[in-house]
């Protein structure tokens, strides 16, 4: 029993000491929430006033950007007033002027009706006049107006025929005179108007190979590769001791083409035996009768040469492996086409015809067979073949007065084409000539005193001559050149133009060391 009142008194000691605690922690946590609500409305006062006062600063800011926009404003206006007060004043002086003109264009109406009114009454006058003096002639001779009219029409007929044939007289005599100079004229324009490049072919065709190790199997076992090439090209191939190089040989330059591109695929595969030879050969051929096709056909286009038929187009472009004395003769062709159509427009003819004609005035010299006819003559047959206007069968034809000329394009033809074959440099000259020409350039050149060394480059179109720095100086090389040009103008013949390029050159070496 006294074992539970201790318990008991424990217990009760227990629970006064937890309740004074609790008593001195809830005194605590009141004076906490006081001090915290003391420092939260300090606070909150000063971010009050941290706010008006930031207000009123932005207030001010706004303020002042208002006023400062109102004064531009202000400033805007007062410029716009005083330009609107200038207008006004220039308005105002405008319409005085306008008003005064206006007084002036009365004045002057009201003057020109008085003198119209008076003319009016002049020209009432002089009719009345013209009236009598009219009755009085008629009185005098007999004859009345009509009568008169139809003696003086009468007259001047007779008077303007006599006229008219002496004029036409003196122009058919004046035309006799001057045609050979106008032909003259329009030969050289149509010449100068138009400038072709032309290709220089032969009958061989060198074939440029890596090593001569090639060789040895382009021509096989027993030379079987090289009998299987020929047969299937129809070109001779020629392996010499030429270094790095097979020549193709023949007349036929499709047949040269087709072995050369032949040769290449082979050498590029490295199959060469006679079935690899015949397979590449027959691919091969087809390509280059594509590309032939699409040759001609761009040459139409390019002309603008429309409604050829297929055929044509395939012969047309057969001539780009067709030359004529050297001369390629598609680019001959085509030159003589814009040739053609130059001169017909400065005849007054139809270019188009006149193109068409020039461009298949050759086709004669491509025919897949060689019947025994001259060229012009059996153009002129495939040319009515593929229904050709008779006017362009004539001039193809006649081209080189095979048969007589019917239409005003077949001596257009034949002039243009006599052009194009006959200009300097259009046919192949001959070697020696060639190089004697280059030699004599560059010794003329170096005849001058100060000249060092001397190029003839581009087939002999440019010389470049190249002086001493310290002999001669920058106004000489241009005295020097001129005199060069003048030399070789007056001294040499030679297709086309020399350019002569004159270069000094002043070179400072130093050595750091």
């Amino acid at each position: 029993m006294t074992y539970l009142i201790y318990i008991a008194v424990a217990v009760v000691a227990a629970a006064l000491a937890a309740g004074v605690t609790l008593m001195m922690q809830r005194r605590m946590a009141n004076t906490r929430a006081k001090t915290i609500l003391a420092d939260a409305a300090r606070e909150a006062d000063d971010l009050k006033r941290t706010r008006e006062l930031e207000g009123k600063e932005e207030a001010l800011r706004i303020t002042s950007e208002a006023e400062k926009a109102a004064n531009q404003r202000m400033s805007k206006l007062q410029s716009t007033e005083a330009k609107m007060k200038q207008r006004e004043l220039q308005l105002n002086q405008q319409q005085s002027e306008n008003q005064r003109t206006k007084n002036e264009l009365e004045n002057t109406r009201q003057n020109l009706e008085a003198q119209q009114n008076v003319i009016n009454q002049r020209q009432s006058q002089l009719d009345d006049l013209h009236h009598q003096a009219q009755d009085l002639l008629e009185h005098i001779s007999g004859l009345s107006s009509a009568e008169a009219k139809e003696k003086l029409i009468e007259s001047l007929k007779d008077e303007a025929k006599t006229a008219a044939a002496s004029y036409i007289n003196d122009i058919m005599d004046d035309a006799k005179l001057t045609a050979n100079k106008e032909a003259k004229r329009i030969v050289v324009q149509s010449i100068q108007r138009v400038a072709t490049e032309t290709a220089i072919e032969n009958s061989v065709t060198v074939f440029h190979i890596d090593s001569d190790e090639i060789k040895g199997r382009i021509i096989g076992r027993e030379g079987r590769n090289i009998r299987a090439l020929e047969a299937a090209t129809g070109i001779e191939i020629i392996v010499d001791d030429t270094p790095e190089a097979i020549v193709l040989s023949g007349f036929d330059p499709v047949r040269r083409e087709v072995a050369r591109l032949a040769l290449h695929q082979l050498v590029a595969d490295g199959r060469i035996h006679p079935a690899r030879i015949e397979e590449v050969v027959a691919k091969v051929r087809k390509q280059l009768e594509q590309e032939i096709i699409e040759t001609g056909q761009r040459t139409a286009i390019d002309l603008g040469i429309h409604g050829l038929h297929p055929e044509l187009i395939r012969l047309v472009g057969k001539m780009k492996y067709r030359s004529s004395y050297g001369q390629n003769l598609l680019q001959h062709s085509r030159e003589t086409a814009n040739l053609c159509a130059v001169m017909a427009s400065e005849l007054g003819l139809n270019p188009k015809k006149a193109r068409r004609a020039g461009l298949l005035h050759d086709i004669g010299k491509v025919p897949d067979e060689e019947p025994e006819l001259p060229h012009a003559l059996l153009g002129m047959k495939l040319a009515e073949k593929y229904k050709e206007k008779p006017e362009i069968c004539n001039a193809i034809g006649a081209h080189h007065d095979e048969i007589e000329q019917t239409s005003l394009l077949a001596p257009i033809v034949q002039v243009c084409d006599a052009i194009s074959g006959a200009r300097p440099g259009a046919r192949r000259e001959i070697v020696e000539a060639y190089i004697k020409r280059l030699n004599d350039l560059e010794q003329l050149a170096m005849s001058y005193p100060g000249v060092v060394k001397t190029y003839a480059i581009q087939a002999g179109r440019e010389l470049r001559v190249i002086v001493g720095a310290d002999k001669i100086d920058d106004a000489e090389t241009e005295k020097l050149s001129s005199e060069i040009a003048r030399r070789i103008q007056d001294e040499m013949t030679y297709p086309g133009q020399v350019k002569i390029t004159v270069i000094r050159e002043t070179r400072s070496v130093s050595f750091a060391k």
